[in-house]
């Protein structure tokens, strides 16, 4: 039972099968898998190996066909309904004609916090992105990198424990993609959340992770899970130590071997 306590998110022989006119397809099959409390963990693999759809099971935006999940000891749906989580898409899905500071509050006003509570998480939030003093623009006058900084202040805006984000940076030029990293790290380190992340870049899985889960498509499922030997304290140029490319090196050996090359 202790163990359960600081499970986040427990998968048992997880399935999902789509039905479509062509027949089913099994989107996921025998998911195992068991997100401890503070983890970073990336999902990696090809696309159409379920790592988006793992995470909307998660969510409880799809339903899964057959094994079992739970979100922080309960059902997906009933985490749903406790707001356990916050949910960062791949674009920043921003209100055009809502400022800023309007965006992020979206989630509080459903919620019925006051609106001095509204403003002080709004404020907070802001800091924690590094946005304070940007609350008053609209999304289109912020960057690509700025919209997502504040996507995600919106996800943390009501102090969900666990963070789900699904590719929020694969659009982003290189450069801004490695200070939003960064700026990820730190903010992870700084609030303890519980982070499950979507990614298509093994140096961005390798440089985020405590766990990375490397997934393999038709059907998709797990085929390694790596656990990082990596420090805590990550610099960007830890990314050119040898342990660092010893774990990319595992992850891309994963990768490979879990792909059919056969059409």
């Amino acid at each position: 039972m202790a163990e359960n306590q600081s499970s986040v998110v427990s998968a048992k022989n997880l399935g999902l099968t789509f039905q479509t006119n062509d027949g089913p397809v099994n989107a996921l099959t025998g998911v195992n898998l068991d997100v401890r409390k503070g983890d970073f963990v990336s999902f990696i693999g090809p696309s159409g190996c379920g790592k988006t759809t793992f995470l909307r099971v998660i969510a409880d935006l799809e339903k899964a066909t057959e094994g079992q999940i739970l979100v922080n000891g309960t059902t997906p749906e009933d985490a749903r309904k406790n707001r356990s989580y916050g949910y960062v898409f791949q674009a920043a899905a921003l209100y055009p004609w809502r400022t800023i500071e309007k965006n992020i509050a979206l989630p509080l006003e459903i919620m019925g916090y006051s609106k001095d509570e509204q403003k002080k998480r709004i404020d907070h939030t802001l800091s924690l992105v590094n946005l304070s003093g940007f609350g008053k623009k609209y999304p289109w006058q912020l960057s690509g990198g700025m919209q997502q900084r504040a996507s995600i202040a919106r996800a943390l805006a009501f102090d969900a424990d666990l963070l789900l984000m699904d590719e929020p940076f694969g659009a982003l030029d290189e450069i801004v993609r490695d200070h939003l990293n960064q700026q990820l790290l730190e903010l992870w380190a700084r609030t303890n959340k519980t982070i499950c992340f979507v990614t298509h870049s093994i140096p961005e899985a390798v440089y985020l992770s405590t766990k990375i889960v490397v997934m393999s498509p038709r059907p998709g499922r797990v085929t390694d899970i790596i656990e990082s030997t990596l420090p805590k304290e990550r610099p960007l140029d830890i990314r050119e130590t040898p342990e660092f490319l010893a774990i990319a090196h595992r992850v891309r050996e994963g990768l490979k071997a879990g792909h059919s090359y056969d059409d």
